[in-house]
């Protein structure tokens, strides 16, 4: 007797049955011109070697590079046995790749040649992010895990400079990683962090010594605040906004909601924005703000109003990442997601073409009420002829 793998061969709640009959009927769907890989997708960044590619991180235990003009896919970094969560791009001339795994370990590889370089093994659970930076003149790179867990590295030695814990609370699994553009010097890095729990901290990193910043409490003069408080439960993502004179941190929650902690008020909430959803990530340009996550939905707002402007729908499982190509060839600036759903999908930010997919999108979905009406069952009414009856009716 065969063994059924399919999941509408076992028992699945109405639910479940539902979910997955919508997910198959949308996965066939062509906007954002997809580019399908063969595992799902955990995370993506920019490719600094060029401007038309990203690397993302695939649950196939590898790193792969996308060019989104061409659709190359081929060149790939293989080493990982277990899911790739996470990927960088740093040391001596951002020549290096890494990649955080779930087999505990980050993973390096030249980033030309591909070859599989050093091994940092030190986390007890998966390496949920990283990111490269200098440090004294040294490249260093910052891990996070689900260990609970920060650890800073000499990326030439190998050897690692600080382990990093929350003394003051208590600290779940990281989730994201960001530096503070603004504070950070060449010796001295502020990094925040973002875990499980809903709290924010923020850390001063220098080649011989850690603390965790501690403030005065905007909300309650005399008083500390070790953590920032501003989302209900786990912030998925941290982003240092550029594109703003003051550099303020946008965060992304499983609380449904985005938010931009203004640094002139201490980081508290200045601006938020309701996705709805588990928000999973936040990009941005000067005019948008563009939020994605479980819902499978790709949203821009308008940064003027707070408003949104279009809601770009394709992907058809969660969306676990976005990246911005501004300086790309390509006419205007592309917005990259990425998704569980394997798919790679590019938009145009530039508002002639948002405006072109929300038309295309209000066509169709006219074009479909509109078939629904045409082929109506002989001897049966219309929804339109079915309310003027009523009216009449009423009317009698």
């Amino acid at each position: 007797m065969n063994k059924g793998t399919r999941p509408d061969q076992f028992f699945e709640t109405d639910d479940a049955a539902a979910k997955r009959e919508r997910r198959e009927a949308k996965a066939g769907n062509k906007n954002g011109s997809p580019i399908a890989l063969k595992s799902k997708i955990l995370g993506a960044i920019a490719d600094p070697s060029n401007s038309t590619s990203i690397l993302v991180a695939e649950s196939s235990g590898s790193v792969r590079r996308v060019n989104v003009e061409t659709g190359d896919t081929k060149q790939v970094y293989r080493g990982p046995s277990a899911p790739v969560t996470c990927v960088a791009v740093g040391g001596p001339g951002n020549q290096t790749v890494f990649a955080g795994s779930w087999d505990k370990d980050i993973w390096s590889w030249n980033a030309a040649s591909k070859a599989v370089g050093r091994k940092y093994s030190g986390h007890s659970d998966f390496v949920k992010a990283i990111v490269c930076t200098k440090l004294g003149g040294k490249d260093i790179l910052i891990s996070g895990g689900a260990d609970k867990k920060i650890m800073a590295w000499d990326v030439e030695s190998g050897s690692r400079l600080h382990v990093i814990q929350d003394q003051v609370g208590s600290m779940m699994a990281i989730q994201d990683l960001a530096l503070d553009p603004e504070s950070s010097t060449a010796d001295e890095l502020v990094l925040a962090s973002a875990s499980s729990d809903p709290h924010i901290r923020r850390w001063r990193i220098r080649l011989d010594s850690v603390e965790q910043i501690v403030e005065d409490a905007p909300e309650a003069p005399g008083t500390t605040r070790p953590t920032i408080l501003e989302h209900e439960t786990t912030v998925y993502k941290l982003a240092f906004d550029i594109h703003n004179d003051d550099i303020d941190l946008w965060t992304a929650s499983g609380d449904g909601t985005a938010k931009c902690l203004s640094r002139t008020k201490g980081f508290t909430t200045d601006d938020i924005i309701k996705h709805g959803d588990h928000v999973r990530a936040v990009a941005f340009t000067e005019q948008w703000l563009v939020t994605a996550g479980r819902d499978e939905d790709v949203k821009v707002w308008d940064r003027a109003t707070g408003k949104l402007y279009c809601a770009l729908e394709g992907h058809y499982d969660e969306v676990t990442d976005l990246v911005t190509l501004a300086n790309s060839p390509v006419a205007g600036t592309k917005l990259v997601s990425v998704s569980i759903d394997g798919t790679v999908r590019v938009w145009a930010l530039d508002k002639s073409a948002l405006d072109k997919f929300i038309q295309e999108q209000q066509d169709k979905a006219d074009g479909v009420e509109k078939s629904t009406v045409e082929k109506a069952p002989e001897g049966l009414m219309t929804a339109e002829e079915e309310d003027e009856l009523a009216a009449l009716m009423d009317e009698d």
